[in-house]
């Protein structure tokens, strides 16, 4: 059965759920409030669970064309660069979980997928103001009645207002930096590698990791600062205040941070579990329904496995059983993204030897859909 589809935001996860729907033969909408896809931020980090997800949505090989592939996932000390853990990624990666890590510009992977979404199915310029049950009005007056309302609008989600009221997300206390320089002008230790350096405490840490083939890397760096709350990915930062923070740091570091010549920085926010994704006809997905802090490198990935996972759960499903479907959907992820919230706030992912099965193994085109349950 086809039903008609409006997706209210065309980034990671709107687009990925647009390329799995359609396939379906559902009749989809990606409704994006900028008048232009921009290359905009820095960073993705594709680890397996998302790349497999992908590679089945026929976008794996665009990704490839342009993305790194790290050789290890590596923690180090910060001072003294003692490695706690090296995972193996890389081929050893696509052996154990069937796809590699890739990390990517986060332009690169919009434009692939992109690619994959018939131009006639994206409009462009047209923000969601208010949702009543299936219709979607827009800042421009306009309105459109749908089968199912996506909410794929970010942190500050307007879907997710209009479902279940006006709440705020909770500033962390911390601030993150972020900035990309030419591999050719840095001379250190494991720079094909996804490495993180642990700081004096958690909160405190430099991730570094390849994009553009290898040819840029990528430096991500968080402390607390509670007099920052600006959350921007484009807002400029201070070259100088960065390597300063890091002064005491491992001269790989300060290697690295001594080639910025430029920096964002952004408060980083967080919101608890919710207990609810979706009412009657009308759903959330990726940071609309559960934004997490980085610690994990999961925010995107998780998006992907929700689009999945939602197509799947709307496949074959005709109106009067969407809600039933959409509530499959929330309560096949609900314990899955709230678990990675809760294990990226507490900042000690895979700081020593783990086991990273249970998030790089997650299948979501094979993960059983949860039992139909009574929809509210």
């Amino acid at each position: 059965m086809s039903l008609k589809i409006g997706i209210c935001g065309g980034g990671v996860g709107g687009l990925t759920a647009a390329i799995a729907l359609a396939r379906q033969g559902h009749d989809v909408t990606v409704n994006e409030q900028a008048r232009a896809f921009a290359r905009i931020g820095a960073d993705v980090n594709l680890t397996p669970n998302a790349v497999r997800a992908l590679d089945r949505l026929g976008v794996g090989e665009t990704l490839r064309e342009t993305a790194a592939r790290p050789a290890f996932r590596i923690s180090r000390t910060w001072d003294t660069g003692e490695e706690t853990s090296r995972l193996p990624m890389g081929d050893t990666a696509e052996e154990r979980y069937g796809s590699p890590q890739l990390t990517i510009h986060r332009g690169d992977l919009l434009q692939a997928l992109e690619a994959q979404v018939p131009e006639s199915l994206i409009k462009l310029g047209r923000k969601a103001e208010t949702i009543s049950g299936g219709t979607v009005t827009f800042a421009d007056g306009s309105t459109e009645t749908y089968d199912v309302v996506i909410g794929a609008d970010g942190i500050h989600s307007v879907v997710r207002t209009a479902i279940f009221g006006p709440d705020s997300p909770r500033f962390t206390g911390l601030v993150s930096y972020r900035a990309v320089v030419p591999r050719s002008s840095v001379e250190a230790e494991n720079l094909d590698s996804f490495t993180k350096w642990w700081g004096p405490q958690p909160d405190v840490q430099v991730v570094v990791f390849p994009l553009t083939r290898g040819e840029e890397i990528f430096i991500f760096a968080t402390t607390p600062q509670d007099d920052w709350r600006e959350e921007s990915w484009t807002m400029p930062g201070d070259v100088d205040e960065l390597r300063e923070v890091y002064r005491d740091f491992h001269p790989d570091v300060r290697a690295l941070l001594a080639a910025c010549e430029t920096v964002t920085k952004s408060a980083l926010y967080v919101r608890d579990p919710m207990p609810r994704w979706s009412s009657d006809h009308a759903t959330l997905l990726g940071d609309a329904a559960h934004p997490m802090v980085p610690f994990m490198a999961q925010g995107a990935c998780m998006a992907i496995e929700d689009a999945v996972v939602l197509a799947r759960a709307l496949d074959g499903v005709g109106t009067s059983d969407v809600p039933a479907a959409l509530r499959r959907y929330e309560d096949t992820r609900r314990e899955r993204t709230a678990k990675i919230q809760a294990g990226s706030l507490a900042n000690d992912w895979m700081k020593g030897q783990g086991n990273a099965d249970w998030v790089y193994g997650y299948d979501a085109w094979n993960v059983p859909l949860a039992e139909a349950t009574e929809s509210v």
